[in-house]
């Protein structure tokens, strides 16, 4: 399929050289396996598709800005099917009829021994500049789109402290709207990041 976009494109080329382009990847044993959607809107500048998950006392991420994205289903073909279909599920964007499927960022797992044993698997893809999202889940308290030169301006970088039960610890993270994108979401769009400053 013919991406229009040349911002797109390129960054097709880009993703293509990863070593893990193409390759679905294996699960880990003893892992539950998850997938996110980075999704690119072909506004005058590149916007990408945030969701803040609702509050909930049994979701570890709870309140969080994140990608759109979540567990696989034993009917999922694969992990791009996950994060298609969950995409669909929580912002009604539907990456099936609509996206331009770009390639995959590496797998990331939660580094705190407190968080679930999961593999998180990072898609890219781009929509047209018409498309919307909503809020279209109990999970997910509301959708923002996000133009990626905002996202990735210096002025954006910084730390936020998180209270983990061992005590307070500093993390990196974008400020997004006064709030913190830390942990695994930032460790995804960092590399994204990376991808984008590439020659």
């Amino acid at each position: 399929m013919k991406i229009p976009d040349v911002r797109l494109r390129r960054l097709v080329d880009r993703l293509s050289r990863r070593p893990e382009h193409g390759i679905e990847p294996d699960p880990h044993e003893g892992y539950t396996e998850a997938a996110v959607s980075v999704v690119l809107r072909t506004s005058s500048e590149l916007e990408i598709l945030l969701i803040k998950r609702a509050e909930s006392e049994r979701d570890p991420w709870s309140g969080h800005l994140a990608l759109p994205g979540g567990r696989r289903d034993p009917e999922d073909a694969n992990l791009t099917s996950t994060a298609i279909r969950e995409t669909s599920e929580e912002t009604g964007v539907e990456l099936s009829s609509c996206g331009w499927p770009m390639g995959r960022l590496a797998q990331v797992v939660p580094s705190h021994p407190t968080l679930p044993p999961i593999t998180i698997t990072p898609y890219v893809f781009g929509v047209p500049a018409e498309i919307e999202a909503t809020a279209n889940s109990t999970e997910v308290a509301r959708v923002l789109w996000v133009a990626l030169p905002l996202l990735f301006d210096p002025q954006t970088r910084g730390t936020t402290t998180i209270r983990l039960p061992a005590g307070p610890a500093d993390f990196p993270c974008y400020w997004v709207e006064g709030q913190a994108v830390w942990g695994l979401t930032f460790r995804i769009l960092s590399e994204f990041e990376d991808l984008t400053n590439e020659s």
